[in-house]
């Protein structure tokens, strides 16, 4: 019995779905696994008396791993204890990190730890991968007609440039500019370098004493009033404020 095109093609779409479903499975059983691990770690950690910064750092693991879980509420938990940690030992790209971790449990305050953990990033000359995945989340995050992703991802670009060396730093342009060149055609309609130099000198975002007081901007309504550490006494520290 000949078999038409129709039921051929819904075959293949089956065994797709099939497949799909069987892939989550096993990345979701490796997270299971892997997490199991965490916990068996963090016990360890406990029972040896572990410094502070080390058990905040295997719970922010377990955190992520939770995320990957889509257990946010206890992702959230976990993140949001260690943070304060970290804070406290001025470990601040760990900091970040949680920030990151805290925005992708998509929990009612995971806004206000974006705009926490880029405050970070830029106050502090912590990792630049780190700083430019939590700037894209704005991009990710803004409307097209607004002027918060062009932004951020100017803000990406330059801290990659300011911050990042040899192959990091080339991967990193490369990325960068290619989220600006994104947000450039979403928001303005940019389809030339010409129209591209203008877009930028438009929204002045060829002068970073500028879009960086925009960026601080954006950070206040992405937090509010609720912020987790006082920002002031932290600049209070910095060689010079």
């Amino acid at each position: 019995m000949e078999i038409s095109p129709l039921e051929i093609n819904s075959r293949r779409l089956a065994d797709t779905a099939a497949d799909a479903v069987i892939n989550l499975a096993a990345e979701q059983a490796a997270l299971e696994s892997h997490l199991e691990a965490l916990r068996e770690r963090l016990d360890d950690l406990t029972r040896t008396k572990a410094t502070a910064a080390e058990l905040a750092d295997a719970r922010l693991q377990m955190a992520r791993a939770l995320v990957g879980l889509e257990r946010g509420a206890e992702a959230w938990s976990l993140g949001r204890e260690v943070l304060d940690v970290f804070i406290a030992h001025e470990d601040f790209e760990s900091a970040a990190d949680a920030c990151d971790v805290l925005f992708q449990a998509d929990q009612p305050q995971s806004l206000a730890a974006l705009g926490q953990g880029i405050w970070l990033a830029v106050t502090y000359p912590i990792d630049p991968d780190l700083s430019v995945e939590l700037l894209t989340h704005i991009v990710e995050e803004t409307p097209d007609d607004a002027d918060g992703a062009a932004v951020a991802a100017t803000t990406a670009l330059f801290l990659a440039d300011l911050r990042a060396e040899g192959i990091q730093r080339e991967n990193l342009m490369f990325f960068a500019n290619q989220i600006l060149g994104q947000v450039a055609r979403r928001h303005g309609g940019v389809d030339s370098q010409e129209a591209f130099d203008y877009w930028m000198e438009k929204l002045e975002l060829n002068q970073p004493e500028k879009f960086l007081v925009r960026l601080r901007n954006v950070v206040d309504v992405l937090v509010q009033d609720d912020w987790w550490f006082d920002r002031e006494a932290l600049r209070e520290r910095l060689p010079v404020n």
